[in-house]
């Protein structure tokens, strides 16, 4: 017995040592030198290369974006601990993923944890850094060669190479990044990324004040029929490369942010002047032999953005081998006709919101009103498109939702102070990612799935005797069960009307011939034959505010803007202006889509039926409904602030309110049975949001994308 003992332990130590011999082989041959030069990562004229256990291997790079922020904070806050980053890592590696992007200089939380992740895992998390430039900073000066843009891109590109080597102690400043790095994660970071999404207004001015600068000669990079912003793109990679080279002896595939606006493609039917009226070609940026991994190319590139996408002809005629019409792909196969290098798409994805900012009209891949079941595989199909076209890989916009985030036709509509203490599904941007961040601290407050469960410890607010109606709420949705004697979706309609403001409301709805018991401003109507939707009071309609009476660029009616008129509109939001089409000689007049259309399904996520675009259920007599905040007029409901009187004050301006008043009206062939009073539903505010993590149906998709797309 006790040789045997004596036996498996030498067994148990040969194994421990051989384990530990594996991983300090794997980490040392990770690490490539010739000419004094250490790389990990090198490219050829289409894909990246990555050595590992002694030898150079292709990989088609998979992978997610990462951003810095968690509800109740703004990216500038870093509030993201060391143990989120570690349990992120795990699961973006579980969705077999190769790789993770970056933007900016994070907190030395997230090098330790991908420095603790990395050390113990069988297949490394690779990065790719960028490095930012104030965007403040390019609306003031528009200007790269400003001391102040150049000095500082420079500054923070020494420091973020300082800190991917362990050895960098950044200052405290509001709103960046700052402590002691000691973790050395150098042979894990495959690329730089430098730069943003250039302006183009920018770059063309940059142009303008510097005819001279048309070139650059450094020590690893040179021009070759350049412009001045592309010869400082150049410099600011050649210093890049020689900063790191000198201190540390390593160098890393290089690359500046892209986008289509940017792009070195012309689009003469695109109907916006400022989308085509500028390139960014970084393949007239040349590098020596001196430096050896070599250039890529990354681009943003999105299927509904910008509008050419839609209106250039030979993209509307392009179809993939099903018949269909692919914009996106035939997007690709010209873009990267143009390059010599890898182009890696650093960005691409539609968002799982509610809400839509644009609609690409042939594929419908929109920014927005998108599933997160289809999300995944909207994504899944772009990623095949990339690799089939060529490309070096592509990098999914995003991982985690972003609460703080604002989008361009609902930006008015909140307040950009409170945006990241709660979750507003009507903006498109706060919801690319795969990873969800839901209201509650472990479930949400309710799941809108036919099961009242959810509600068996509540009290109702209205109670009729025939009709109970009860009301909560959290940092995402207004929810509303009925439990109501005799009802039949089939046959009966259920109003609920909702008085928000003070300043204005409807005593009646001349539609259906309804009289309300407190002037209303929003009425949710469940119609299933007319179509189940909220309505606005047209006084209190913002869209018809903004687009007819501020631009005038739809119709104005004077009905609407007058109180207690007794006209409810849909509610809509705008997806562009009116479109000039060159090529086509033509005008689209401005679009809209109805956003307070409702949707009846089950938004429970651990149902089979799962649909996240539910706004409302019906089962037997009972009824759920989530309506999102941003849809009442809401602008911030932690605060409880709303839309206050915007005719009267001469612009959208917000007021404190106590609560909503709620009320219920129940329609049999025509009559009205129930008509309830109108309650206050009053709620607690708040300055911390709860919210619990949770995997989208998107990543499940993904992770066989990831899988099997781009492997030889």
């Amino acid at each position: 017995m006790k040789k045997f003992i004596i036996f498996s332990g030498i067994i148990i130590l040969l194994f421990f040592l051989a384990f530990k011999y594996m991983f300090i082989v794997r980490n040392k041959l990770s690490v490539y030198k010739n000419d004094n030069i250490s790389y990990i990562s090198k490219l050829d004229s289409k894909y990246f290369y990555i050595y590992r256990y002694g030898k150079w291997q292709k990989l088609f790079i998979k992978g997610v974006n990462v951003g810095a922020s968690e509800p109740g904070s703004f990216p500038g806050d870093l509030s993201i601990t060391e143990d989120q980053y570690l349990r992120w890592f795990r699961e973006i590696a579980g969705m077999n993923a190769d790789a993770i992007r970056v933007y900016t200089i994070l907190k030395p939380e997230f090098y330790d944890a991908l420095y603790e992740y990395n050390k113990s895992a069988s297949k490394p998390l690779y990065v790719f850094q960028g490095v930012w430039i104030n965007e403040n900073d390019i609306s003031k000066f528009e200007n790269a060669y400003s001391p102040i843009i150049k000095n500082n891109f420079e500054e923070d590109i020494e420091s973020t190479i300082n800190i991917i080597h362990g050895n960098a102690k950044l200052p405290v400043r509001k709103g960046y990044a700052s402590g002691t790095y000691t973790k050395d994660v150098s042979p894990y970071v495959i690329g730089w990324i430098l730069g943003v999404e250039w302006d183009p207004t920018f770059v063309q001015n940059t142009n303008k004040l510097n005819p001279n600068k048309n070139s650059f000669d450094g020590r690893y990079l040179y021009t070759k029929n350049a412009s001045p912003f592309e010869a400082f793109l150049s410099e600011i990679g050649d210093y890049a490369v020689r900063y790191e080279t000198e201190k540390y002896g390593m160098q890393r595939p290089l690359s500046f942010v892209n986008w289509v606006p940017t792009d070195t493609l012309k689009h003469p039917n695109g109907p916006l002047k400022d989308e085509d009226m500028v390139s960014v070609n970084t393949e007239h940026i040349k590098k020596k032999n001196s430096f050896k991994p070599g250039l890529f190319a990354s681009y943003h590139i999105y299927p509904y953005y910008p509008d050419f996408m839609n209106y250039q002809h030979e993209y509307a005629d392009y179809r993939d081998k099903d018949g269909k019409i692919n914009t996106y792909r035939a997007y690709l196969k010209d873009l990267i006709k143009n390059y010599k290098v890898p182009v890696l798409v650093a960005e691409f994805g539609v968002p799982s919101s509610r809400g839509m900012a644009h609609r690409s009209i042939y594929m419908g891949f929109n920014q927005g009103d998108v599933d997160e079941k289809s999300q995944g595989e909207m994504d899944a199909f772009m990623l095949q498109n990339i690799s089939d076209e060529g490309y070096a890989g592509g990098l999914v916009f995003t991982w985690q939702d972003e609460w703080f985030k604002r989008t361009w036709n609902t930006m008015d509509l909140d307040l950009p102070d409170r945006r990241p203490y709660w979750s507003n599904p009507q903006t498109n941007e706060q919801e690319f990612g795969v990873l969800a961040f839901d209201p509650g601290e472990n479930k949400s407050t309710c799941y809108v799935d036919g099961d009242i469960s959810d509600w068996k410890k509540d009290k109702p607010l209205v109670d009729t005797g025939g009709m109970k109606l009860y009301v909560k709420s959290d940092e995402k949705y207004l929810y509303i069960m009925g439990d109501i004697s005799g009802f039949d979706f089939e046959k009966d309609k259920l109003f609920l009307p909702i008085d928000i403001t003070p300043n204005s409301g409807n005593l009646k709805y001349n539609y259906y011939n309804l009289k309300f018991k407190r002037p209303t401003d929003m009425v949710i109507v469940l119609d299933k034959k007319a179509g189940s939707k909220i309505v606005t009071d047209s006084y209190y309609d913002v869209f018809y505010y903004i687009y007819a009476h501020q631009l005038n660029v739809i119709s104005r009616n004077a009905a609407y803007e007058k109180k207690n008129s007794g006209i409810f509109n849909p509610i809509y939001l705008c997806l562009s202006g009116s479109l000039n089409l060159p090529q086509d000689k033509k005008t689209i007049p401005l679009e809209k889509y109805e956003t307070g259309k409702l949707v009846l399904g089950d938004a429970n996520p651990k149902h089979d039926s799962y649909n996240s675009l539910t706004d409302y259920s019906v089962k037997g007599n009972k009824v759920e409904i989530r309506i999102p905040w941003q849809l009442l007029n809401v602008m911030d409901p932690s605060t409880k602030m709303i839309m206050d009187d915007f005719y009267n004050k001469g612009k959208i301006t917000s007021m404190k309110i106590p609560g909503l008043y709620i009320g219920g009206i129940l329609v049999k062939n025509d009559v009205v049975m129930e008509n309830s009073n109108m309650e206050l539903y009053n709620w607690k505010e708040w300055d911390t949001p709860t919210y619990h993590e949770r995997l989208k149906p998107s990543y499940d998709i993904l992770k066989k994308a990831f899988k099997s797309i781009g492997n030889d």
